[in-house]
């Protein structure tokens, strides 16, 4: 079996559940390919003492992000760091030859992803794609499936949301995500919002234009210390696109990232509905599929209960239900299947590309622009 070796830059949340990831490996069936987790990276000594206290092979704990990407006995890197740091990281791994998976939104604003594609370009043999985890539920991957089998025919209206309640709490303390230098203006599209564009980017649907809704509903929070400082970026996002099918058809595409979503603890969902078939799903219920397939006649929804249906098979029996942490290491057999094979398992069973992230930026960017003339913008 091949052996990818790994460094982890930014041992937060993301960076536990990749090496999580990783521990599970073996929970993957029919895989020749193996990530091993080799070296990790972090300002703060404290988040690394995790992964060395439960990966003993780990060779290198560093301080500086420079000393890992350095380092001779890695393939490839993943970074989870906040969104200003994305275009000096990103591209110092690329540079050094590095594989690399990067945390969307792939640079903090439209420039800084640019300049990433641009590093991109002059290293060519870099490997690089972007996390999201969502696409990977089997409800999902069927509907995919459909996509890909033309069973919705023409497309009517599609949505895609992320909602989450976490900034609900007005005493919540500040943190980077509510902060223009370390967030961006993108605010919660930056933060949430590839994860709603990427089964539309990646079913071929290229918004045209955009008129957003952007809220910055929390204004102010506690800083920490007994004060209270100015939120300075947008909790909530409504897009509504004209997106164009791939066939030149146009139809209305709604994309939503909340922060402040009541009822929604961390809530993704999808809606296709076409003139020969309708889908619905949401990750409130991982096992539910709404699928309504019309001939004429009665339309009748059928609710589908969706087992363990992996685009990438697991020891996991067929009946069992699909979580988040299953998501991940599917997500990441989708790397490491395309990074060894040269191509996705199948459409749909990819992880995003850095020509789809440039679409959200360009997305993303429109969007602040049509806020802040309260109009539609062209994308």
């Amino acid at each position: 079996m091949r052996t990818i070796r790994f460094g982890v830059i930014g041992c937060g949340l993301m960076g536990r559940e990749f090496a999580s990831a990783c521990a599970r490996w073996c929970h993957l069936q029919d895989m020749d390919v193996r990530p091993e987790l080799a070296a990790v990276c972090d300002k703060n000594d404290a988040a690394m003492e995790w992964f060395t206290a439960n990966f003993p092979g780990i060779e290198l704990a560093a301080n500086d992000y420079r000393e890992l990407v350095a380092h001779q006995g890695l393939d490839a890197v993943y970074v989870a760091l906040p969104h200003n740091l994305h275009e000096e990281v990103y591209c110092a791994v690329i540079a050094a030859g590095k594989h690399l998976m990067g945390e969307k939104p792939f640079g903090i604003d439209k420039a800084a992803n640019d300049a990433i594609l641009a590093c991109m370009n002059e290293h060519p043999d870099a490997f690089v794609r972007c996390s999201s985890e969502f696409p990977f539920f089997p409800a999902v991957q069927r509907i995919g499936d459909l996509l890909d089998a033309g069973a919705f025919g023409r497309v009517i209206e599609a949505e895609g949301a992320f909602l989450h309640s976490s900034d609900l709490n007005p005493d919540k303390p500040i943190n980077w995500k509510r902060m223009l230098a370390a967030n961006g203006a993108y605010g919660c599209m930056g933060d949430l919002g590839m994860h709603v564009c990427h089964v539309p980017f990646r079913a071929g649907w290229r918004p045209k234009n955009v008129r957003a809704v952007l809220s910055n509903i929390m204004t102010e929070r506690p800083d920490g210390k007994g004060g209270r400082v100015p939120c300075e970026t947008w909790d909530n996002a409504t897009l509504l696109c004209e997106a164009d099918d791939g066939a030149g058809e146009a139809f209305p595409l709604t994309l939503k990232t909340q922060r402040i979503a009541p009822g929604e603890t961390n809530t993704w969902t999808l809606v296709v509905k076409g003139t020969r078939a309708a889908a619905r799903f949401s990750t409130k219920n991982p096992r539910r599929l709404d699928l309504l397939e019309y001939a004429g006649g009665e339309q009748v929804w059928q609710r589908i209960d969706m087992g363990h249906e992996t685009a990438f098979p697991t020891i996991t029996g067929g009946i069992f239900e699909f979580g988040f942490s299953d998501a991940i290491l599917q997500m990441w057999a989708a790397y490491l299947h395309e990074l060894t094979e040269g191509q996705p398992l199948k459409r749909f069973a990819g992880c995003v590309t850095a020509e789809e992230t440039a679409l959200s930026h360009r997305l993303f960017t429109a969007a602040l622009e049509s806020q802040e003339r309260a109009a539609t913008v062209a994308v």
